[in-house]
């Protein structure tokens, strides 16, 4: 993984941006894609993708998509106090919200935000902890004086943690790997083949919305009508526990065969391990317990053939997460491959039953 791509990750995964409040995310993105694609196309969510067109205008259409939001919650009511209730917006776990740093993105800026905790001298019989029971504390002394500073019900809070490189320069941490990993990749892969003469159109770029029901990739799909769909992610892994289950980090990119939104294309999912074993590029089978944004272009037009590559992550969905930099050089690897070596006849062979 080159250091300009660790720079790009560390960029995209320190910006904030929850499904719905995308709009940093969205304008970063957007700069890069003006300047290494032929065209920009916006979706009404605020989906962005860079077209970098086949010397054949005609040529069938391959479409690589991250997504830009992360897991984080929305403020749905200041109390008097000047603490606030909130909605999860993704999926957390219980077990690692309460007593964290977080980020408060108002209208007139960025406060420090805790989340809360109770001491256990303070501790009672309570039954079991509920994510939207959370109170998110900014350090207000009142719902007026929170409202001074621009807070509103609807506004964004996001997880507060550092981009680190480990000891030994092999892996990276931080928030927001779900899915800034798969923008990154949509981005460097648009960037490696910027100057080539490719045989298909490649649609690279992010969606909005994924973390809630994959709302943000319906439009650029029906915008954009692409023949071929891969979503680019970061996937759980837990390999810290289980040695031998699928998905082992260094182990290079995962191919989802199976979720429970999605049965991967066996024709487009077969071309990519052929091609991968080709060019020696470290992979692994993976079946997976969440969605992605394939499960809907397996949806639209008269169904695309679609699935996802993924970069193996530990501890996603929390404000720590953790890839291995070759893991993530396997996908940008095979990425590229896979546009260079698609054609006409290669993705009307992939299309046949």
């Amino acid at each position: 993984m080159k250091d300009e791509s660790i720079q790009l990750l560390k960029e995209l995964s320190q910006l904030p941006g929850i499904a719905g409040d995308e709009g940093r995310v969205h304008h970063y993105i957007k700069e890069i894609l003006e300047e290494y694609s032929d065209e920009v196309v916006i979706s009404g969510l605020g989906s962005a993708f860079g077209v970098k067109y086949a010397k054949d205008k005609k040529a069938p259409r391959v479409m690589i998509a991250g997504h830009m939001d992360e897991i984080g919650f929305m403020i749905k009511e200041i109390r008097d106090n000047g603490t606030f209730y909130a909605v999860p917006i993704g999926g957390w776990n219980p077990y690692s919200v309460s007593s964290q740093r977080y980020t408060l993105v108002s209208q007139k800026g960025d406060f420090p935000c805790v989340s809360s905790s109770i001491p256990p001298h303070l501790m009672s019989e309570q039954g079991t902890f509920k994510v939207e029971n959370l109170i998110f504390d900014a350090g207000f002394e009142s719902k007026d004086e929170a409202w001074a500073y621009g807070v509103r019900p609807g506004d964004s809070i996001v997880p507060d943690s550092s981009f680190i490189k480990a000891a030994n320069k092999k892996a990276l941490i931080s928030k927001a790997f779900d899915n800034r990993v798969g923008c990154a990749l949509a981005l460097d892969t648009l960037k490696q083949v910027a100057d080539e003469a490719l045989d298909v159109t490649l649609i690279a770029g992010a969606s909005t919305q994924e973390e809630v029901g994959t709302r943000g990739i319906i439009g650029s799909i029906n915008q954009l009508k692409p023949d071929l769909f891969i979503a680019l992610e970061c996937s759980p892994v837990n390999d810290f526990i289980n040695e031998e289950g699928q998905g082992q980090q260094g182990g290079g990119f995962l191919l989802r065969v199976h979720d429970p939104g999605m049965i991967s294309h066996k024709k487009l999912r077969q071309f990519i391990f052929q091609l991968a074993e080709e060019k020696e590029v470290p992979h692994q089978y993976f079946f997976a317990t969440g969605g992605t944004d394939a499960r809907q272009a397996q949806l639209l037009q008269e169904g695309i053939p679609s699935t996802c590559l993924a970069v193996p992550g530990r501890y996603i969905h929390s404000h720590q997460s953790l890839i291995r930099t070759r893991d993530y050089q396997s996908v940008l690897d095979i990425l590229v491959h896979i546009v260079k070596e698609l054609n006409k006849e290669r993705v009307e062979e992939i299309k046949t039953m």
